[in-house]
């Protein structure tokens, strides 16, 4: 049985963005996996990282059990809306505490170049909405945060391989169009939990 976590980056109460995340972790369900969901709005923790990696800063309780869930999965999931072209500052600031040193990469000594990848063996996916069209945000804006998530944190961690999904426009989107995309993500939760 495959295990995912599904971690929701939305600050807001009520987000379309959450929605498909909870869809596609029922899909995965549907399919005989566990799935676990990890919504940052109802944590509680600092997301500064006042220090850098110069002092450990303390994880809060609802940190500590995020990183059990992580590394309890096999497949991690990461449903965040784009602002500014890149995720919002609560999942930037989840991502500074909880994929620290020591947790999600380690370097052998401090001349070391190369870091040891600590999450491999798990595989990503990511979950975007967005205000524009997915092919602008791709190719006009370059597709700074699906970068930055795919590369500089998940695949710097070990975790490959990442696949995305981008959903929009969502602003321009019906009631039609978004149960469309609802279906859609639950159907490709049931299918990567299949994915050996």
């Amino acid at each position: 049985m495959k295990a995912v976590t599904v971690i929701i980056g939305h600050p807001a109460a009520e987000s379309f963005c959450a929605v498909l995340a909870h869809s596609y972790a029922q899909g995965a369900r549907d399919a005989g996996a566990e799935a676990r969901v990890v919504d940052l709005r109802s944590m509680r923790f600092d997301p500064v990282l006042w220090e850098g990696y110069r002092r450990t800063q303390e994880l809060e309780p609802d940190l500590k059990a995020a990183q059990e869930d992580i590394l309890w999965s096999r497949h991690l999931v990461f449903a965040f809306p784009i602002w500014w072209g890149t995720p919002p500052g609560l999942l930037k600031g989840f991502i500074d505490r909880v994929f620290h040193p020591s947790f999600a990469f380690k370097y052998d000594g401090p001349r070391a170049l190369f870091q040891r990848k600590l999450l491999g063996g798990r595989s990503g996916r990511i979950l975007c909405t967005l205000d524009s069209p997915p092919l602008y945000y791709r190719f006009v804006m370059g597709a700074p945060g699906l970068r930055m998530m795919k590369r500089s944190v998940l695949g710097f961690c070990g975790v490959r391989p990442v696949r995305s999904t981008l959903v929009g426009s969502v602003k321009l989107a019906d009631e039609a169009k978004r149960r469309r995309w609802i279906d859609q993500l639950r159907r490709l939760g049931e299918k990567e939990a299949r994915r050996p």
